[in-house]
């Protein structure tokens, strides 16, 4: 087969034809062999990455990768393996190896293709591939010009980790034996600066970027440069509390991580490994009555979006909980098929979604939730990854703001903030109309009524 580069406009080296031709040659010489069912993937990806650190040119990376993966089924044993080499040689080799290497797997009674029923016939175009033709001199004129907005914003910026721009684009086809054939291409880009305030031991770092599909609605330079720089400024003499039991505020790009916090607990191989806190949580309320959580994997240009799921399965709207009350997990196949329940379309991760509280009104802004948190802590970092998953025993590092009267009375710094996830998801009084998106998952500022702040 020769490489294909009618798609070099895009940057990319390999047509989707070229990648239909790879991976019907993968399942045809599967079928061969003697397979039961099979599935192959063709992908590339490329891109563009470049930092700068103090008004110099640090560093520039192009970055291209492919792989064919083929996975193949004799009954219920699987076998799987992958090549970075095009060639006709090369992928009947990789067939042979995912082929032998089923023969001497043990018989997994939920292995297996999804069902014929489950399979996407015709899935929406969502608009998510935009490759952007930035040169490495471009981008690092935009990294520079990041970087320069955030050490002009105070003479207390005193230094900087560096701003950086990657502009990323990846395109791939797969099929199986069960009558799928997809694929689409995908880009994803961004630009970030991380400044720091203050000199010596009071020194305090903090960091900014925007992400998005599409360069053209990122957000400027000069906007992402003077607010990382703001966020670290705010966090110079930094105070030390004494322990307490408080209300907690945690800023909305934190409080997308309690979001994947419910989502880990609530996804296939948590519940059939009994590894989470909310196991048998179907039907039942986890959260107040006034939470709701959706899930949109068909959002035009939606970080989270896909029409189809890595198995090739359909994707669907959905209410994932409901006032409160569990609605769906996050099931795989060979998840939904361990658990005797269906595949939701979820083989890969989430999509899009969106936990929102019914008592947010559209005037709830940070400052507003500040108001609501009246005398409490306000979480701008985390650290650490203290959340155990099986019993949701939940204790991190953190540093923020103590508030007073709803107002920011100074920073605070080297604390620890302690609880239980479930106690601290029915604890969720407030929802903030901040919201923000992080990758999948968008929530604005989350009020929690109680919890453990150990400080000096």
């Amino acid at each position: 087969m020769k490489k294909n580069t009618s798609r070099a406009d895009s940057g990319f080296a390999y047509s989707r034809k070229f990648f239909e031709q790879l991976v019907d040659s993968a399942l045809s010489h599967a079928r061969k062999l003697g397979a039961s069912d099979a599935a192959a993937e063709a992908s590339e990806g490329c891109g563009l990455s470049v930092s700068v650190r103090k008004g110099e040119l640090e560093n520039v990376e192009r970055n291209r990768d492919k792989s064919l993966g083929i996975t193949v089924y004799l009954g219920q044993k699987r076998g799987n393996a992958s090549t970075s080499d095009f060639s006709a040689a090369a992928i009947e080799a990789t067939v042979q190896a995912a082929y032998d290497i089923a023969r001497f797997t043990a018989s997994d009674p939920a292995a297996g293709l999804p069902d014929q029923d489950d399979i996407a016939k015709n899935p929406p175009e969502l608009d998510l591939c935009h490759p952007w033709a930035i040169t490495a001199e471009q981008a690092a004129e935009l990294a520079l010009e990041c970087e320069a907005a955030a050490l002009a914003t105070s003479g207390l910026i005193t230094n900087s980790e560096g701003a950086g721009v990657s502009a990323q684009q990846s395109h791939f086809f797969s099929a199986h034996s069960r009558g799928f054939r997809g694929g689409y291409a995908s880009s994803r880009h961004s630009l970030s600066v991380a400044p720091i305030a203050g000199v010596g031991e009071g020194m305090q770092r903090d960091a900014w970027y925007s992400s998005m599909r599409d360069a053209r609605e990122l957000a400027s330079a000069r906007v992402v440069g003077r607010y990382a720089a703001e966020r670290a400024l705010a966090r110079l003499n930094g105070r030390k509390i004494a322990t307490t039991e408080c209300p907690v505020l945690f800023e909305s790009p934190l409080a997308a991580g309690l979001l994947g916090a419910y989502v880990q607990a609530t996804s296939g191989g948590s519940l059939y490994r009994k590894s989470s806190f909310l196991l048998d949580s179907l039907g039942q309320a986890v959260l107040p009555s006034h939470i709701d959580i959706s899930e949109d994997p068909h959002v035009r240009k939606g970080k989270g979006s896909a029409p189809f799921d890595e198995e090739g399965v359909s994707t669907r709207a959905r209410k994932v909980v409901d006032a409160g009350v569990v609605q769906g997990y996050f099931l795989s196949t060979y998840s939904a098929r361990k658990l005797d329940m269906r595949t939701t379309g979820n083989a890969g991760g989430s999509h899009n979604l969106v936990m929102s509280s019914r008592l947010t009104r559209p005037g709830d802004n940070l400052d507003a939730m500040l108001r609501k948190l009246g005398t409490g802590l306000f979480v701008t970092e985390l650290m650490g990854q203290g959340v155990n998953p099986v019993t949701g025993d939940y204790s991190r590092g953190a540093s923020g703001f103590w508030v007073e009267g709803g107002r920011i009375a100074y920073p605070v710094e080297e604390i620890t903030i302690a609880g239980n996830m479930k106690d601290m998801f029915m604890g969720i009084v407030a929802i903030g109309a901040d919201a923000y998106n992080y990758g999948a998952k968008t929530v604005g500022s989350v009020l929690i009524e109680r919890m453990k702040v150990a400080g000096s």
